[in-house]
């Protein structure tokens, strides 16, 4: 019962970061699309880091090579799949998955639900293995990424028109996603323990789809595809440092 309590409040927490990242928003209304590419570098630096220390390495030092390579496999394309089924909508790519009559606003808050919840049931799967320091890691980890996400995700959202305090409970609601997916991890790893490192790498695969298909791809379509490079590097440095200080 604590594995699945501690994946619920640090899903939340890391859900929770989201909504910080559109408070500064409030003093800066229109932040330049150089700053959103390289902000959202640093959030797929931090979140390819914490996929590898966080999920990869311990998966494969508790159950070995194949399970972690059937884990991760399975949880990209149960992510893509997810893509193709759910529909949904990206500002920079448009409409995705089949014929819906949603408003566009909803359909937008299911985009952002699809790369939020791998991160939620990232956190609980840890806690769920009573893995206790390598969930506080990567609930840290996810948090820091969060942020410059939702300042994208909230910048993106005024853009189309929305006021800033519109763009601000949208960012709230998509962070509550994740609590969702630390319930789901962390109970089902609570029940089936034998496959806690399947489950790690499992939601690995899943993240590391969300960083090649959206976050990577949507950094080099505004002209700044160095400085979203760098931001990347800087991401993975600021998690790596993290990541020997907490181990």
């Amino acid at each position: 019962m604590n594995a699945i309590f501690y994946g619920f409040l640090g899903s939340f927490i890391a859900g929770l970061a989201t909504t910080l990242g559109a408070l500064p928003l409030f003093i800066i209304k229109n932040p330049s699309r150089a700053a959103l590419d390289f902000m959202l570098g640093i959030s797929a630096g931090i979140m390819l880091a914490a996929t590898i220390f966080s999920l990869l390495i311990p998966a494969m030092d508790i159950g070995g090579i194949t399970i972690t390579v059937i884990g991760f496999l399975a949880g990209a394309i149960f992510l893509n799949y997810m893509e193709k089924f759910i529909p949904h909508y990206h500002v920079e790519k448009g409409y995705e998955g089949p014929p819906s009559r949603m408003r566009k606003i909803w359909l937008f808050v299911l985009a952002i639900t699809l790369h939020n919840f791998p991160e939620g049931l990232a956190v609980g799967v840890s806690f769920g293995g009573n893995q206790i320091q390598n969930g506080i890691s990567l609930t840290i980890a996810i948090g820091l990424q969060n942020i410059p996400e939702g300042l994208a995700v909230a910048a993106a959202l005024i853009s189309e028109g929305k006021s800033i305090w519109y763009a601000t409970t949208i960012t709230f609601l998509s962070g509550i996603v994740e609590p969702i997916g630390g319930l789901l991890g962390a109970g089902i790893v609570s029940i089936m323990l034998p496959l806690y490192p399947f489950f790690l790498s499992f939601a690995a695969g899943a993240m590391f789809f969300v960083i090649s298909d959206e976050i990577i791809p949507e950094t080099h379509k505004g002209g700044y595809e160095r400085l979203a490079t760098f931001g990347i590097i800087a991401g993975f440095v600021v998690m790596l440092i993290l990541d020997n200080a907490l181990g």
